[in-house]
């Protein structure tokens, strides 16, 4: 339990008190009777997984999303907040964590926005330096009110978003993944401003998916699974293991019974790897890790949402810069300075974020297959039109894509035929190395048993792929052997076969730091 904990188990009223919430979108429940309680001069840490609604419940708090049904009160009184600056004024703050500020603005501007003292009609400029250095003081912050807030780092515009909920005196502090883009001193400085305000009495939701921090951190967490409450617990009375059964929805004995992938079979090591990564990180992104991938092989990439799973595949893209660490293709040192490099050199990514990073909707179905090759060959070397419909037809043809037309604008078609069109984008490259990032997400069964096939298909023909997914059901199918991630650090490697199971990864992914490093 973090220091100087109280305990809250015994307080009399709870500050916030949500009770029966329902939330409904269109053809959606995103939360079910959920009860939730903050007392005041605790740290809550909200737990769940992708989609477990841990968003909607902060929304539904601070008036962004209306109530279906449900009742939430507020220091004892019924409330139902028209929007976010409502539940401000009524000393309910998020700071998100995107820094939801004025960065050509300068401090003074930003802390103070809303609340600037006045002389007349105008703003006292003095005044309004005086108070926010005031604001600023209670954070430890010692900067000039009147510089821009672009200047500062992160971790300082952080804090000046905090310092803004602040001003109205915020009984309640809501943080969503304040911690995502500090660094460990960072970090350090952040929780001894959490404790502080702890200790005066301010409530505080904690929203992370750092294992650790929300273990330092938090006196409660409160889990939601697939909008429903799983549970309210101590954090000392609730183990890394129980809480991860509690947010995938499986316990020990069901996590036990999975394992034993079907890729037992010991990949061929050449003398030198289709790719290593040697020490690769990016700060603030993912900490500093190996990993060697083989001709053939599927490696599986394992971990909780936000545990660096993408990031530290990004690396191996040239989609994010490497700040230490040497990267090697076929034992040759290289550097990724864009994915077209890293395309060049034979490694392809298709990223998880089919809609925004993927497709291009309003192009044709052949116009996306073709985009990486073109992008390969360059603007002024247009592929003649037999080759690129000899490319189309034959990917169409292998994955299965419906309807057959490729003049079809892809957004019309299927999500797991869109799926499938990405993969034809990258298989025309023909890479050495294929990073999937949640290939199967968001399509139906079918679909994603065909891709999975696909997979194992090109490893056995000697393609080497690094395989991502969130079901970890998927990753120990499919993959020869696992990099587990948590906190967006490599914490283990182990070779996929019968002795590994579901459960033994999780363990990894559940185990104390120093565990994890032995």
């Amino acid at each position: 339990m973090a220091t100087g904990t109280q305990d809250v188990r015994g307080a009399p009223t709870p500050i916030v008190e949500m009770s029966g919430i329902t939330v409904t979108f269109p053809g959606v429940k995103a939360l079910d009777d959920v009860d939730f309680r903050l007392f005041p001069g605790e740290v809550h840490a909200l737990m769940g997984e992708n989609g477990a609604g841990k968003s909607t419940l902060i929304k539904a708090l601070t008036g962004v999303n209306r109530l279906t049904a449900g009742t939430i009160k507020v220091d004892g009184e019924e409330v139902s907040f028209a929007d976010p600056a409502d539940a401000q004024n009524n000393g309910v703050a998020v700071v998100y964590q995107e820094v939801n500020l004025c960065p050509n603005l300068s401090v003074a501007e930003n802390v103070m926005l809303g609340h600037e003292p006045k002389r007349g009609p105008f703003i006292n400029w003095r005044e309004m330096r005086r108070q926010t250095k005031e604001h600023l003081s209670r954070l430890h912050l010692d900067i000039d009110p009147a510089t821009t807030l672009s200047q500062h780092s992160i971790a300082t515009q952080q804090l000046c978003a905090i310092a803004r909920a602040l001003v109205v005196d915020a009984k309640v502090l809501i943080l969503d993944e304040p911690t995502s883009s500090l660094d460990e001193d960072e970090v350090s400085e952040l929780f001894e401003v959490i404790r502080e305000l702890r200790d005066v009495g301010v409530a505080i939701l904690f929203v992370s998916h750092f294992l650790d921090q929300v273990y330092e951190i938090s006196d409660r967490m409160t889990v939601l699974r697939n909008g429903k409450l799983v549970g309210e617990t101590p954090t000392d009375e609730l183990s890394r293991s129980e809480l991860i059964s509690q947010m995938i929805g499986k316990d020990a004995a069901e996590l036990d019974a999975i394992g034993g992938g079907t890729h037992e079979a010991a990949v061929k090591r050449e003398d030198a790897p289709v790719l290593s990564a040697l020490g690769v990180s990016s700060k603030g992104n993912v900490a500093a890790y190996d990993l060697d991938v083989y001709r053939g092989e599927i490696v599986g990439i394992a971990g909780l949402l936000g545990s660096g799973r993408t990031e530290a595949s990004r690396l191996l893209a040239g989609i994010d810069k490497i700040d230490t660490g040497e990267l090697k293709i076929k034992g040759s040192s290289v550097r990724l300075a864009s994915p077209l490099a890293a395309l060049k050199q034979g490694v392809a990514y298709s990223t998880e974020d089919r809609k925004k990073e993927g497709i291009i909707g309003d192009l044709t179905v052949r116009e996306n297959i073709a985009l990486a090759v073109q992008a390969s060959r360059g603007a002024w070397r247009p592929l003649p039109r037999k080759e690129l419909d000899g490319i189309v037809d034959k990917y169409m043809e292998a994955l299965d894509i419906h309807p057959r037309n490729p003049g079809m604008l892809i957004k019309n078609l299927s999500g797991g035929n869109q799926q499938k069109v990405l993969l034809a984008r990258w298989l025309a490259t023909a890479p050495a190395l294929l990073i999937l990032d949640e290939p199967t997400r968001g399509i139906d069964v079918g679909t994603k048993a065909e891709i999975q096939r696909l997979v194992a298909e090109l490893a056995g023909q000697g393609m080497s792929v690094i395989f991502i997914s969130s079901e970890l059901e998927e990753v120990l199918r499919l993959s020869h052997r696992i990099m587990i991630m948590r906190d967006r650090s490599k914490v283990g490697e182990m070779v996929n076969g019968p002795g590994v199971t579901a459960g033994t990864v999780m363990s990894t992914i559940a185990a104390e730091k120093g565990e994890a490093d032995e």
